[in-house]
């Protein structure tokens, strides 16, 4: 199915909503995902958040992932382009979002130039799991089943050291860079979830290049309502420029780890698994946004650890 009378990150998010829910009421149980493929200029941010702040959508589908497609002969070129005041750079965005990525057309550059890129995409996003590819050939279950929003699944994505895996069969070739959502038939109901007042319109982001990743590491035990208290701040304070955040927690007086994630303003947290005996009590929090400062954020983080 196609959407035609605009941007899927603007104007069609209303047509989105409604066409997920047509197909969930004339097709329930007939499909496993729903892809989206959005055109190469496509903010995630708007189409992420639309899975959690329309209920229609947030007790039917689950949102599995973004994938991002980056093209290694063109990235640098895009991602180095400076935009004009209130526009924002697409290229980076898509990438700081992602859950996946792939890195293709790997056979038309050198390996120092795709290892470049490889280190330069970890400075914006050291979250993602990366795959080289040639062609676009990937095998399908790297772009489907990724839970990339499941509670879960946070222990992978904040305490994996980044890795990238290699891929080389030849299928067909990609001119542009895409963004890809995926959902699932069913939503868990198990999540808290708060919706601020900001509103991210694609078009109300002034891109600076220091986009980035900034993730810290503290033995303890956290004071929970500290940690709510420091994290519905900063969200509330800087949610336009924290695109991604996962972690979990140590937390004083609870015997399982707590474990949670966000989206500018929309943020999830839950117990998870029990810690075992001889684990190390330890927190661990990623963010992924513009204007990161890693001493401020490290500060308050800490700052919320029983003294």
């Amino acid at each position: 199915m196609m959407l035609n009378n605009g941007c899927l990150c603007c104007t069609v998010r209303g047509d989105l909503v409604r066409m997920i829910g047509e197909l969930v009421d004339k097709k329930k149980g007939k499909f496993d995902h729903l892809v989206i493929e959005t055109t190469g200029l496509a903010n995630p941010a708007p189409i992420i958040q639309t899975f959690y702040a329309e209920d229609t959508v947030f007790n039917d589908v689950k949102l599995d992932g973004v994938v991002t497609l980056v093209d290694s002969k063109h990235a640098r070129l895009h991602l180095d382009e400076v935009k004009p005041k209130g526009i924002v750079n697409e290229a980076v965005q898509q990438i700081a979002y992602a859950d996946r990525i792939i890195i293709n057309k790997t056979d038309l550059v050198s390996e120092p130039e795709v290892s470049s890129l490889v280190e330069r995409i970890r400075s914006i996003n050291r979250m993602a799991n990366l795959k080289r590819a040639q062609y676009g050939k990937v095998d399908l279950d790297y772009v489907l089943g990724i839970g990339g929003f499941d509670l879960e699944r946070i222990e992978s994505a904040v305490t994996e050291e980044p890795h990238d895996e290699h891929e080389h069969e030849h299928e067909h070739k990609h001119e542009h860079d895409h963004d890809h959502a995926h959902d699932h038939d069913h939503h868990h109901h198990d999540h808290d979830h708060k919706h601020g007042e900001h509103n991210h319109h694609a078009h109300d982001h002034t891109h600076d290049p220091g986009v980035s990743s900034v993730s810290i590491v503290c033995e303890g035990e956290m004071d929970l309502e500290k940690a709510d208290m420091w994290l519905g701040n900063l969200l509330l304070e800087r949610s336009d420029d924290i695109y991604r955040m996962k972690g979990l927690l140590s937390v004083s007086g609870m015997p399982q780890r707590f474990v949670f994630q966000g989206v500018h303003d929309i943020f999830q947290g839950s117990p998870d698994r029990m810690w075992e005996p001889n684990e190390p009590r330890i927190n661990k929090i990623v963010f992924i946004g513009r204007n990161l400062n890693r001493e401020e954020l490290e500060t308050g983080f800490k700052d919320c650890l029983l003294k």
